[in-house]
């Protein structure tokens, strides 16, 4: 039996459960909606038919199309985001864009974003990984990586489960949310009952099926909510089954010269189910959710080679990706009241993740090979906020108090099976079995770590001459502690350490002021017209690996982690103009950020210069002094006619590291997405243009080997899709297709494309031609 036969086995049985179980989750939401649609649909006969006389044909019938509304209110938590740099992309507007990842977001809506599936994150004015904050619910994302893995887990939901999506540029949102919002945050909200409870009636159900030849993946999802009396509940299930994602590589070899990708599989599935309780003016709620992705790879580049140590057919790699979350929740709003709002969230959450390999060796150290690391987070935590209206004198006030208190506990393992015998009491092996020096594993690469949060913050928009000039004051203060833990696994590690490391704990203000005045009320076309000014400071806590991991052992290499690092700092400002409505309106903002104390990686030690680590060398982290990012962001919509509509979205970024005037390799080139739309209640379709420039401006890391950016050509990628409504007096049935790259362009998203890069050119290059195709019905 070859390595990773017995793993085959437990994977085959347990993707039959769990399709059973993704089928059960579907099905029985499904047979929720059907049940009701027939009583239902009688219903709206006979609504449809008394109002027959007076409708218009609904074919012809204007309008309004979907579109991103600026700022973000109206939910729990958004007064939390609310501000001039902030969009929000609402259900209906997801549908509508076949957006189901954070890819299709960055190519179909937002210019200046892109999904970095290098660390499995989201980049925002050329920052990602840590230095970009995810919330769920309100409720913080860590971003969960460790010295042998580079990839987080902050994209661990569900398109479908979501309601809202909130995508805030800057730093501005550190003084609301906190430490990891140096780039920007985004804030995802799932779906609650009234998102299908419509009309005002008791019971409603959501259904959506499709494909995409993305990665040739087959997606479903469904949701049930009704409301009985005060109560009200929601189940919502998803799952998605597909294979490695295309590009424009045609070369199917073994080893450097491959340009295909890799072939692989996935499957993921979640749950969600909530359950809220009014009790007059106050709404108690239950939150449970689960999210499960496990993707399986065949590797067949530069890793392996036909004669080699690992061969093709011998090497499989895989990711799990987990999130598991409870929650109880609390809404309060009544206008007038001594408390005019309030919400608060008090939680439970997982979040899991194991790198795996199943391989088997060839020709040295002879036989099976298997690692399964494994990061695991578990964190407690309360999030609340409260707010009241009032006036003084001639100036209205809208006080905004809040707090977040967080307790966690991370803990890293690297579990696995070889053929080395166990370390002699020098720690190095010799002769024969020398390359055991290099195979560490059953052994935590950092202690465990036990974290702590307290985060408050106020905030006061003072509104003055009849609220058309407004100021608003604020700053958060948090404090954070990361304690390592004695524990065998981490004294049981390759690399031979002797002592715990320092914990480490910090605090830092997030002062913020914003300006805006509205130079125009209620004026012809333009309607609105506001200026704005911000400052805002805001901080990053480094991460458990960048301040405790420690991999590698003598004779090999160091990787190390720094317990005196220093949490990253930003001062920025965003200067602008808004206007109009979603007849016309838009934005733009220039904006400018200083950044002392980056967190960077460098080379503490030379390879073969003596000492322990002669074969790679040490390599550590460090805070550089200064780093820069400005740039302008322009959003602009245009209902030109009846039905119609016209939407942009610009964005230019250029960052540098000022201690030696290197550019940064995070910035994504200029980039630009136009599209027109046009839709009837039966019908509409779009098309649309993703563009961007080439970018020269990357630098050489002063690593071991040395890595250079990616110099990306400019690209355009042209977009259409359509839906239709067969029958919208009958029932909300939907089709949608969209062909995108129409062209099947070559091109490359240079923020996506890795440092390090073993294998030719087109491997690292975007998908073509795509199409995607989907069927939903609403109740």
């Amino acid at each position: 039996m070859t390595a990773g036969t017995g793993q085959a086995g437990w994977d085959w049985a347990m993707g039959v459960y769990f399709g059973k179980l993704r089928g059960g989750v579907a099905l029985g939401t499904l047979v929720l909606a059907l049940a009701a649609s027939s009583a239902e649909a009688q219903q709206q006969r006979r609504q449809q038919q008394a109002a027959a006389n007076t409708q218009p044909n609904a074919g012809d019938a204007p309008v309004v199309l979907d579109q991103i509304n600026v700022q973000g209110e109206g939910v729990p938590g958004g007064a939390l985001l609310n501000g001039p740099t902030t969009t929000r992309v609402t259900r209906q507007e997801l549908d509508r864009e076949q957006v189901q990842n954070l890819t299709d977001l960055a190519n179909r809506v937002e210019a200046g974003i892109t999904f970095n599936r290098q660390n499995n994150s989201l980049n925002i004015r050329g920052l990602d990984g840590a230095r970009v904050l995810t919330t769920i619910d309100g409720i913080r994302q860590p971003f969960l990586i460790d010295t042998r893995i580079n990839r987080g887990a902050q994209n661990a939901f569900d398109f479908d489960s979501l309601s809202t999506l909130d995508l805030l540029r800057g730093g501005s949102g550190a003084s609301t949310l906190g430490s990891g919002a140096l780039g920007g945050a985004l804030a995802v909200r799932t779906l609650d009952p009234e998102d299908l409870l419509r009309n005002g009636r008791s019971y409603g159900a959501l259904a959506k099926t499709g494909y995409d030849s993305t990665d040739r993946a087959w997606f479903g999802s469904a949701a049930a909510a009704a409301r009985m009396g005060n109560t009200s509940v929601l189940l919502q299930g998803g799952f998605r089954d597909g294979h490695e994602i295309d590009n424009k590589g045609n070369l199917k070899t073994i080893g450097a010269t491959r340009t295909a990708p890799n072939p692989g599989d996935f499957n993921q599935y979640s749950f969600l189910g909530k359950i809220y309780q009014e009790v007059g003016e106050h709404r108690f709620g239950l939150t449970g959710e689960f999210f499960k992705r496990a993707d399986r790879t065949q590797i067949r580049n530069n890793t392996v080679s036909l004669t080699g140590n690992f061969r093709p057919g011998s090497y499989e790699s895989g990711e799990d990706v987990e999130r598991n979350r409870v929650s109880l929740s609390y809404d309060y709003k009544l206008p007038g009241a001594f408390i005019d709002e309030a919400h608060a969230t008090l939680y439970w959450q997982r979040l899991k993740r194991n790198d795996i390999t199943n391989a088997w060796r060839y020709t040295s150290i002879i036989g099976p090979y298997a690692r399964n690391n494994q990061n695991e987070e578990n964190s407690y935590g309360f999030n609340g906020y409260l707010l009241k209206n009032f006036q003084t004198g001639m100036a209205s006030h809208r006080l905004m108090l809040g707090t977040e208190l967080r307790m966690s506990s991370l803990e890293q393992y690297s579990a696995g099976v070889d053929n080395c015998p166990a370390r002699p009491a020098s720690g190095v092996f010799t002769g024969a079995l020398t390359t055991c020096n290099n195979l560490h594993t059953n052994q935590a690469d950092q202690p465990k770590v036990d974290g702590k949060l307290v985060g408050l913050y106020a905030h006061d928009e003072i509104g003055l001459i009849d609220n058309r000039l407004r100021i608003t004051p604020g700053v958060r203060f948090d404090w954070y502690e990361e304690v390592p833990q004695n524990t065998p696994a981490y004294f049981a590690g390759g690399s031979r350490p002797t002592s715990l490391p320092p914990s480490s704990s910090d605090s830092g203000w997030s002062p913020r002021i914003r300006l805006e005045y509205d130079i125009l009320k209620n004026a012809p076309w333009v309607k609105d017209v506001t200026v704005f000014a911000q400052w805002a400071k805001t901080f990053r806590a480094p991460t458990a690996d960048e301040l405790y991991g420690r991999f590698g052992g003598p004779a090999t290499y160091l990787r190390t982690g720094n317990p005196n690092l220093r949490p990253e700092i930003g001062n920025g400002i965003d200067v602008g103009m808004r206007f109009g409505d979603k007849q016309l309106g838009g934005s733009i903002t220039y904006f400018h950020t200083n950044y002392r104390n980056f967190i960077d990686t460098y080379q503490i030690q030379a390879a073969g210069v003596g000492g322990l680590y002669q074969q790679g060398g040490i390599t550590g982290y460090r805070n550089i002094n200064r780093a820069e990012i400005q740039g302008v962001e322009i959003n602009g919509q245009y209902a030109f006619a009846p039905n119609w509509l016209v939407r942009g979205s610009f964005a230019y970024t250029r960052g540098q590291n000022k201690d030696d005037d290197s550019f940064l390799n995070s910035i994504p080139p200029v980039q630009g997405i136009v599209a027109v739309a046009y839709g009837t209640d039966r019908w509409g379709a779009e098309v649309s243009a993703k563009m961007a420039g080439k970018r020269d401006d990357v630098s050489t890391t002063a690593t071991t080997p040395p890595t250079t950016g990616f110099k990306a050509p400019g690209y355009a990628l042209f977009n259409a899709s359509a839906w239709w409504r067969p029958a919208p007096e009958i029932a909300d049935l939907e089709f949608q297709i969209g062909v995108y790259n129409i062209f099947d362009r070559k091109y490359w998203d240079a923020v996506n494309v890795p440092l390090s890069r073993p294998q030719a050119r087109d491997y690292y290059s975007e998908p073509g031609r795509t199409v995607k195709a989907t069927m939903k019905y609403q109740f």
